[in-house]
């Protein structure tokens, strides 16, 4: 009897353990499969940062003119082309094999760097792995054209993430070889003109076929390749970024890619991840196409109408790509209020900082990131851990529509009379996005108003003490224009509500 009953102990013990515990003792895996992915959920970290930066940084920066340079520069008369004539030579003797070398770094300092992004306000950081270009920055055994080999001579992933790290900001890493297969293959053709008509450029030596790709199928021309062999050479490359270096996030530059080669990569990375944190999923995907939940979806320098049911990010840039000589930095402001307006909508802001080819920061990069710093200091609380309130935010009547989608960063204009809400538990944050010039009206927080239904208990704008004057009326809330203003635009209040 007493040993019936030891056995009942036990087994209820075991029982209630299994069912307590069963990320911890027995982690759920991932299959390759969308049903499988569906399990997934956001990892709270992700949920909270809301801000990270970007280093979209390679031996593209070299010539100083801009993204896709390793492409334009076989396309006859570009001006990328005609630019590298100009300073290099005709790409059928010196092509992008060329530039490689001459991508030094030699004014890099991750650290100092890492410590200024957390400073900005960063809590993740991004480092490219690698671009368009084939071009590895890890050190790879897939092939030679990586950055411990070449240029730098540096495991450049591997010192970001060891930056990252000892500032206590979460590593992830961007990849965009599944569009290089068909991107690079300018470098295969040859002049259709000119003293040098017919003569290849160097991507069509069978020497470099490593760094530039085979000669794609005529029907190969898509985004992404079709062809099986170059799906599986991308997956085994991003297969070993993941196991060696284990990133909290892996961005996709592209739709989900490749179907079931995709699928098998994802599962692959998040089972990793799993191994990686004991059972406990850490992981972030990212790719260009809606998540439905089972990944972040990424809008490439756009922004979302709406709050999105699923977390999600914007990527963008503070200017161009790659670094250009004389290109248009983004003001503080305009970043400041492109992060307000996205974490307003459950979204995160990724953005990238130009560098320039030698690695470090040009002074007008450095006062914007200043600028930044300073807002985030002392209206982080509005941002950082925040969740989105009943609707994003109230829009003057004027206000020009402007739908969600990729590259509609341009089309928005912001005001004081837009207004955008996030919350932390009972308390309530309102963003003024332009400089009030008058009283500012919070129309959802009127007594009339269904959003509304708590009595307004305090109202104080961060960053100061002043005591400011508000009225909840049947209209909405009615903050009188403080007396003395931020130094910024973007104005913050912070509402307590009454029990």
């Amino acid at each position: 009897m007493k040993n019936n009953l030891l056995f009942l102990k036990v087994f209820i013990l075991a029982t209630i353990l299994l069912t307590t515990l069963p990320g911890r003792l027995f982690p759920q895996t991932f299959k390759p499969t969308d049903e499988s992915f569906r399990q997934y959920q956001y990892p709270e970290w992700f949920r909270d940062a809301k801000f990270g930066i970007w280093a979209h940084w390679g031996p593209q920066a070299v010539p100083r003119q801009g993204d896709w340079y390793a492409r334009q520069m076989y396309e006859e008369g570009s001006a990328d082309n005609k630019y590298h004539i100009a300073h290099y030579g005709h790409p059928s003797e010196f092509g992008y094999k060329d530039i490689i070398p001459l991508w030094k770094a030699e004014n890099w300092n991750p650290e100092k760097l890492m410590a200024l992004y957390k400073k900005t306000g960063a809590k993740y950081f991004v480092s490219m792995g690698t671009h368009h270009d084939n071009f590895f920055l890890w050190n790879s055994k897939i092939h030679k054209w990586n950055a411990a080999n070449m240029g730098p001579k540096k495991d450049v992933l591997g010192i970001w993430q060891k930056a990252a790290q000892k500032e206590g900001l979460r590593f992830g890493v961007s990849e965009h070889l599944g569009a290089s297969y068909t991107w690079f293959q300018t470098s295969h053709q040859a002049d259709k003109k000119g003293p040098l008509a017919g003569i290849s450029y160097d991507g069509t030596n069978p020497k470099y076929e490593d760094l530039y790709h085979k000669k794609a199928a005529v029907s190969d021309k898509d985004w992404l390749t079709n062809d099986p062999g170059n799906q599986q050479e991308w997956l085994n490359s991003i297969k070993e970024l993941i196991d060696n270096y284990h990133p909290d996030l892996l961005y996709s530059d592209s739709m989900f890619p490749f179907g079931d080669v995709g699928r098998e990569l994802v599962s692959h990375y998040y089972n990793e991840d799993l191994k990686k944190n004991g059972g406990k999923l850490e992981a972030v995907y990212n790719c260009k196409q809606p998540s439905y939940g089972m990944w972040v979806e990424d809008l490439e320098r756009g922004v979302k109408d709406t709050i999105n049911k699923f977390p999600w990010q914007t990527d963008t840039s503070i200017g161009d790509w790659f670094y250009r000589t004389g290109q248009r930095y983004k003001s503080s402001t305009e970043i400041i209020q492109m992060l307000v307006d996205i974490v307003s909508k459950n979204g995160n802001l990724l953005i990238n900082v130009v560098q320039t080819p030698e690695g470090d920061l040009e002074p007008d990069m450095l006062k914007i990131l200043d600028e930044i710093g300073n807002w985030t200091a002392v209206n982080g609380e509005g941002i950082y851990g925040t969740r989105p309130w009943k609707l994003f935010g109230e829009k003057p009547a004027n206000a020009k529509v402007v739908k969600s989608g990729n590259f509609n960063e341009e089309k928005v204009k912001y005001s004081a009379k837009d207004i955008r809400f996030t919350q932390k538990g009972d308390t309530l944050y309102v963003f003024c996005l332009g400089t009030p010039s008058a009283a500012i009206q919070i129309k959802s927080l009127g007594k009339n108003s269904k959003l509304g239904d708590k009595e307004v208990k305090s109202v104080i704008m961060l960053g100061s003490d002043e005591k400011l004057t508000w009225k909840q009326g049947v209209t909405g809330l009615i903050i009188g224009k403080p007396i003395k203003l931020p130094k910024w635009q973007v104005v913050t209040f912070k509402i307590e509500f009454k029990e």
